[in-house]
């Protein structure tokens, strides 16, 4: 007698969780806002723009932004969801500031609002590129949200470029630059198809890098750097490939990327806190090529995971169980992106 009302009740939580999960996603077709530099553009600024974006959104809207320069701070709230920020391709839209100094609030570009997805975008931290002051962290973009992706973005800067926060992040066919701990956070993220470029920026003196500095904090926490058939290129002095930013559970994983000679034979740094606790850190090497790929040299703690370990990390699904990336504005998998 009873069965019918208990199927009764779980066909009532699935609905409901399934139209909680459905509310989740940012509903389809996107509203379009132009931003340019010219007169008749009604917003000419790409601050101005987000702000119209109403709290709580739930659709995609466009804010597709002209050729040009924009010297401004940009930032998406975190009640700004469901944001497609297009530019006319990273070598023609560049948002910059030059803000330096410790905290988030330096950052050209900072993202708080989830559902955020960018392409053909670069955003510039002038400190130290046209500044040859002292180097001071000097953040291009903050991500502090969970999914959120980048296609054809451009990140540039000297220290502290990109500040992968916090969330999952995808981040395909995007440029950046940096010397000094330059792709830093905790963040859940794929890099695919990226190219990682060393440089000092005017820095009078040239000196050693290192590229990441993974902050993941337990053995419970799902985050990791990931890198995948990227290329690493630079000038001007060696780089490690990453470091642990303090004490914790640091993890970044690279796989059948390209090296070039800027990496330093030890690969990898540590601090003084980690000595001893070697066993917390996850730095992974698979499948790379290049001159500086020969793990003669490498230090001696590098992580060995097994291939099938390593996999986990590289599918998709190590960011996307939830399918976020399949309703993105864009089929970023199959490359037919919006027109």
């Amino acid at each position: 007698m009873h069965f019918p009302k208990f199927f009764t009740i779980i066909f009532i939580l699935q609905v409901l969780a399934f139209s909680f999960c459905e509310s989740d996603q940012c509903a389809k077709p996107h509203k379009t806002i132009q931003v340019g530099q010219s007169e008749d553009e009604e917003f000419k600024t790409i601050q101005s723009a987000i702000d119209t974006v109403p709290s709580g959104n739930s659709r995609w809207i466009r804010i597709q932004i002209s050729a040009g320069v924009y010297e401004e701070k940009v930032k998406i709230g975190t009640n700004k969801r469901c944001i497609f920020l297009e530019g006319a391709g990273r070598n023609s839209t560049t948002i910059q500031w030059g803000d330096s100094g410790t905290g988030h609030h330096t950052a050209t570009a900072e993202i708080n609002g989830e559902n955020t997805f960018v392409k053909g975008i670069t955003f510039e931290n002038t400190h130290n590129i046209r500044d040859d002051s002292k180097v001071n962290p000097s953040v291009a973009v903050r991500v502090h949200a969970d999914k959120c992706a980048f296609v054809e973005c451009g990140f540039i800067g000297v220290q502290d470029t990109l500040f992968d926060s916090f969330g999952r992040h995808y981040y395909h066919n995007c440029y950046i630059q940096g010397s000094t701990d330059f792709i830093f956070g905790r963040g859940q993220s794929i890099f695919e198809d990226c190219e990682l470029y060393f440089s000092n920026g005017l820095r009078p003196t040239q000196m050693d890098g290192v590229i990441t500095a993974n902050e993941r904090k337990s053995e419970d926490d799902p985050s990791a750097f990931v890198f995948k058939k990227c290329t690493i290129n630079g000038k001007g002095a060696k780089t490690n490939l990453g470091r642990a930013l303090r004490p914790g559970h640091p993890r970044v994983i690279i796989a059948n990327s390209y090296f070039s000679d800027v990496i330093k034979s030890q690969g990898w740094g540590e601090k003084d806190f980690f000595k001893g606790h070697e066993a917390n850190i996850t730095f992974v090497e698979e499948g790379c090529t290049g001159p500086g790929s020969n793990l003669k040299g490498r230090v001696p703690w590098i992580n060995k995971l097994q291939k099938s370990e390593i996999n986990k990390f590289l599918d998709i699904s190590f960011i996307d169980n939830d399918g976020w990336i399949a309703n993105l504005p864009v089929d970023i998998q199959n490359k037919h992106y919006l027109k």
